[in-house]
C-alpha cells in the first residue's frame, strides 16, 4: 500500500553458491512506516520497540511512485547532525546551503532550494524565514526525531506548489500515537567532535496507560568556531536549545494529540563583512500543533485526518553597525497558522481494479514583520493561501498501480512593491517608487505515476508532473540591502506563475543481497524564478548600486530552464560473516540546470560520486567511505568555479541489547566516526559564500545513545 514501506535486511546467505538456497536465513528487522508521500495509508500498526533498520543497511521504499530517501532513527543517533542540512548533505540528489555550517544549513533537494522545498515537522510546515535568506536557520533539531523523510516527484502536490522541488518532513513523537508498551519508552543520546569542540545531548520520552499519552524531550547543542585545513574559520560558532511537551488521547479508531514546542539558538554568520562586523542571528520560535485521526466502522470514509500548526517566530541581526557599535541591526518576525483536513475514501472495486484515494483541503496564512535595516529589505507582507487536491491510486492486478493527483490553489499576496529602472541602477535626482500592491494567483497542478513489480523483486516507476508555483512575497517585494548575506536584493513585483513539467524513471529493489535505487528526471520549467547576479556592487541604499563595493546586486528574474539529473545509490552483502555480512555501497548524483540561452543556473551542487566497504555483524558495525565531489564550472554569469574535494569517512559502533530489568535501558549504541579524514579544503558550489567559508576540517566524533 503506497506509503507504507516495509524494509528489511537479508542475512545469513552462504558463501557457496549452490548452497545459498538452503543456508539463506531472512532476518526480519523492524519496519519504517512513511506517510508523508501518499495520503492514502492503511491503517498504522504499533512501533516494534526497536531502533529502525540495522546500523548502515541501504532504506529502499519500492511502495512509493517516487523515491522517498529516509534517515533512520538510528542514522541520527550516530551522525548526530544539528541541522537538516548536515543530515542529508552527503546522500544522492541531496545537498544544503551550508551558509552558516552547524547552524543555518538549509535542504537543497536536485539543485533547488528556498521557495521550491518545503520544510515540515509532522505533516505542518517549519514556519520560520529560512526560506527568505541562506543564512536564517531552520528551526528544527533533527536529535529529537524519530526520521528524516525526503520527499521528490509527484507526491509534492499534497503539499502546494512551494513543495515544487521536494518535501524534507521531520517525523517524531511529539504527538504520540501509540500508548508504549509497557507504559514507558524513550531514548537520550550525546557526542563530541572535534574539529568545532561540539557538543550534543538529547533526551525524549513517551509515558501513558490506558488511553492517554505524554510526550516531552529537549535538546542542546553547542559549537566553537571551527578548524578547516586554512586555520579557524572566524565567527562560526553556535549553539542552541529547546523541547517540547505533548499529549494525545489513543483510543481503538485513532487518536487526537496536540503538543507544544520551544527553540532558540545564537549563532554566528562566517566570511566577509559578516565576520568583520560579527554578525549573529538569536532565532526563537513557539509553536503549538494539533493532529488527529479518525477511522470510522462503516460508510464512505476509511479515514478522517487533521493536522493544525501555529507559531510566533523572531530573530535579531546583531553585530557591529555603521557607527560602531554592536547591536541589534534588524529584526524578522513570522506569525504563520496552517491547517490540513483529509478524508480517505473506502477501496472501490471495479471491475478493473482497485481504487482507493483521498481528498484533501489546506490552508495556511503568513504575516511577515521587519524592523531597523531589514525594513529596507522588505516591507511587511501578508500571504494566503487555500487548496482542494485530490489523490487516486488504481491497483489492477499483477503489480501493476496508478496514481492519478490534481491540485488547484488560490494564492494572495500583500506587500510593498517598488519600481526599479530597468538596469538596476539609480538616476540622479530619481527615487525608485513605492506603493502597495497585492497579487493574486491561481496555481493548478496535475500528476500521474505508474508503479510496477518486476521479477527479482525488482520494482519500475514511471511518473510524470505539471506544477505551477506562485512567486513568494520575498521573490515580488523585496528591494534593499540583506548584510547577512552580502547581496542587495530586488524584487519584480510584475512576476508571473512558475511552470514546471517533469518526467522521472526509476528502477529499485529493497530486498535480498543488493538492494538499490537508480533515478532518472527530467524538469521543464517555464518562467523558473531566481536569483540573478546583475555584476553590479552597492552599499546600503539604492543609490549607490553601481559606485559601492560592501554588497552584490541581485535581482529575481524568470528564465526559462531545463534541469535533469540521476541518482544512484546501491549496497551489496557479499561475505557472511557471523550474523551479518562484510559488504560494499556505492552511490552517484549529479543535476545539470541551464536557461534557454545556454547559460547556466546559479549554485547547483556538483556531480559526485562515491563507494566503500562495511562490516556489519554481531552488534558491530564498522565502515570505510569516499566521497568524490568533481570541480564544478558549469558557472553561471559573475559566478566563480569551484574546485572537487575528496571527503574520506570512516565509523565503527556497537550495538548491545540489554535487560531494561536489569539495566533499566533496552538498548546502548557507542562509537566513534571520522569525517573529512584526509583535512581536504571543501568548498559547496550552492552557497552564496563558497570563497569565503569552507567547511569543517577533519573532525573525529565519539558518539553514544541509549534506549528504554
Amino acid at each position: 500500500m503506497a506509503g507504507r514501506a516495509r524494509l528489511m535486511a537479508l542475512g545469513m546467505i552462504a558463501a557457496a553458491p549452490a548452497a545459498r538456497t538452503a543456508q539463506a536465513e531472512e532476518i526480519r528487522l523492524d519496519e519504517i512506516t512513511v506517510t508523508s508521500p501518499s495520503p492514502i495509508v492503511g491503517r498504522p500498526g504499533a512501533p516494534a520497540g526497536g531502533t529502525g533498520l540495522a546500523p548502515g543497511v541501504l532504506p529502499v521504499l519500492t511502495d512509493t511512485f517516487s523515491p522517498v530517501t529516509v534517515v533512520t532513527r538510528s542514522d541520527i543517533a550516530r551522525e548526530q547532525p544539528r541541522t537538516l542540512g548536515d543530515a542529508l548533505f552527503d546522500r544522492p540528489g541531496l545537498s544544503a546551503t551550508t551558509y552558516a555550517p552547524g547552524a543555518a544549513s538549509r535542504p537543497i533537494i536536485r539543485g533547488l532550494d528556498t521557495s521550491r522545498v518545503r520544510i515540515q515537522e509532522n505533516g505542518v510546515g517549519v514556519q520560520d524565514v529560512s526560506d527568505l535568506g541562506e543564512d536564517h536557520a531552520v528551526p528544527i533539531n533533527p536529535l529529537v526525531n524519530d526520521r528524516i523523510e525526503v520527499i521528490r516527484g509527484p507526491a509534492t502536490l499534497r503539499y502546494g506548489s512551494q513543495a515544487i522541488g521536494g518535501v524534507v518532513s521531520a517525523e517524531n513523537s511529539r504527538i504520540p500515537r501509540f500508548v508504549p508498551a509497557n507504559g514507558l519508552s524513550g531514548q537520550v543520546l550525546g557526542g563530541s567532535s572535534s574539529a568545532e569542540n561540539g557538543r550534543n545531548g538529547a533526551a525524549s520520552v513517551e509515558a501513558g496507560g490506558e488511553n492517554v499519552v505524554f510526550h516531552a524531550d529537549g535538546f542542546r547543542t553547542a559549537q566553537d568556531s571551527y578548524r578547516t585545513p586554512l586555520g579557524i574559520q572566524r565567527n562560526s560558532a553556535a549553539e542552541s536549545q529547546g523541547g517540547a511537551v505533548g499529549m494525545s488521547y489513543v483510543f481503538d479508531r485513532g487518536f487526537v494529540g496536540m503538543a507544544f514546542s520551544h527553540y532558540d539558538a545564537l549563532y554566528q554568520i562566517p566570511g566577509g563583512e559578516a565576520a568583520e562586523s560579527r554578525t549573529r542571528l538569536d532565532p526563537t520560535q513557539d509553536k503549538l500543533q494539533a493532529q488527529g485521526e479518525y477511522r470510522p466502522l462503516d460508510g464512505p470514509l476509511a479515514a478522517i485526518r487533521f493536522w493544525l500548526g501555529g507559531s510566533v517566530y523572531k530573530h535579531n541581526e546583531i553585530g557591529i553597525g555603521e557607527d560602531g557599535r554592536d547591536g541589534i541591526q534588524s529584526t524578522f518576525k513570522n506569525r504563520e497558522a496552517e491547517g490540513r483536513l483529509e478524508l480517505q475514501h473506502v477501496p472501490v472495486v471495479l471491475p478493473f481494479g482497485t481504487l482507493t484515494g483521498a481528498l484533501g483541503l489546506q490552508a495556511d496564512r503568513r504575516t511577515l514583520g521587519t524592523q531597523g535595516e531589514a525594513s529596507t529589505l522588505l516591507a511587511p507582507t501578508d500571504s494566503r493561501n487555500t487548496a482542494l487536491y485530490l489523490f487516486e491510486e488504481l491497483a489492477v492486478g499483477h503489480g501493476l498501480r496508478f496514481q492519478a493527483a490534481g491540485r488547484m490553489e488560490g494564492a494572495r499576496s500583500t506587500g510593498t512593491a517598488t519600481l526599479f529602472p530597468g538596469d538596476y541602477l539609480p538616476v540622479e535626482g530619481e527615487d525608485p517608487l513605492s506603493f502597495g500592491r497585492r497579487r493574486r494567483f491561481a496555481p493548478k497542478s496535475a500528476s500521474f505515476g505508474l508503479l510496477q513489480d518486476l521479477p527479482y523483486d525488482l520494482v519500475a516507476s514511471v511518473t510524470g508532473s505539471y506544477v505551477e508555483r506562485a512567486p513568494s512575497a520575498f521573490e515580488l517585494y523585496s528591494r534593499g540591502p540583506h548584510d547577512a548575506t552580502e547581496t542587495f536584493e530586488i524584487g519584480d513585483p510584475n512576476l508571473k506563475e512558475e511552470r514546471a513539467r517533469s518526467i522521472e524513471v526509476s528502477l529499485r529493489r529493497g530486498v535480498g543481497p543488493f538492494r538499490f535505487e537508480a533515478t532518472g528526471y527530467h524538469t521543464r520549467y517555464t518562467g523558473f524564478i531566481y536569483k540573478r547576479l546583475t555584476g553590479a556592487r552597492c552599499d546600503d541604499d539604492f543609490a549607490s548600486c553601481g559606485s559601492g563595493d560592501e554588497l552584490a546586486q541581485v535581482v529575481y528574474t524568470q528564465q526559462n530552464a531545463a534541469f535533469h539529473g540521476a541518482e544512484i545509490a546501491a549496497q551489496l552483502d557479499l561475505i557472511p560473516v557471523g550474523d551479518g555480512f562484510f559488504g560494499i555501497d556505492a552511490q552517484y548524483d549529479y543535476v545539470r540546470a541551464t536557461f534557454d540561452d545556454g547559460t547556466f543556473v546559479p549554485r547547483i551542487p556538483p556531480h559526485r560520486v562515491g563507494g566503500g566497504v562495511f562490516l556489519r555483524a554481531e552488534g558491530w558495525f564498522a565502515r570505510v567511505n569516499l566521497l568524490h565531489a568533481f570541480a564544478h564550472t558549469e558557472t553561471a554569469p559573475f559566478e566563480t568555479l569551484t574546485p572537487g574535494y575528496d571527503n574520506l569517512r570512516a565509523e565503527v559502533s556497537y550495538t548491545k541489547p540489554l535487560d531494561p530489568a536489569v539495566y533499566g535501558a533496552s538498548e546502548v549504541t557507542f562509537g566513534v566516526s571520522g569525517s573529512n579524514l584526509l583535512d581536504a579544503v571543501i568548498r559547496n558550489s550552492a552557497s552564496f559564500k563558497k570563497d569565503e567559508v569552507a567547511l569543517p576540517g577533519r573532525s573525529v566524533r565519539l558518539f553514544l545513545s541509549a534506549r528504554f
